[in-house]
């Protein structure tokens, strides 16, 4: 997502990293695993704390003294900004500065998504 939001593409990041694109495909698909030393460098790289990267993962807290703790309802909003599609309407919804433009955008959103509902 950082990558995408700098208009970073694979191939630059996996220049700066010593890297292929496709290495830089597996490491966001989740194919691959990162070692700490590349999250560091990936880091670097794209101005983040280590940190950034492990925003909205589990909680290590155990819920009733057992496992983890139960995953936030906002979960999908994460996973959709997370998305290039997800990104991409963030970014043109953003610019747009009229309350009112930004009002009716929400009711046909809204409208549309009860609309695919129904015929479920």
């Amino acid at each position: 997502m950082q990558r995408i939001l700098m208009k970073m593409s694979q191939e630059k990041l996996g220049e700066a990293l010593g890297l292929t694109f496709q290495q830089v495909q597996k490491y966001e698909k989740g194919l691959n695993r990162i070692g700490a030393s590349r999250l560091q460098q990936i880091s670097k790289t794209l101005n983040v704390p280590p940190s950034f990267f492990f925003e909205g993962a589990p909680s290590l807290t155990p819920v009733d003294g057992v496992g983890f703790a139960e995953e936030s309802s906002s979960q999908y909003v994460v996973d959709f900004l997370s998305t290039a599609e997800g990104l991409h309407l963030n970014r043109a919804f953003a610019r747009i500065k009229d309350p009112k433009v930004r009002k009716r955008i929400l009711d046909l959103v809204t409208t549309l998504s009860e609309q695919e509902e129904s015929e479920v």
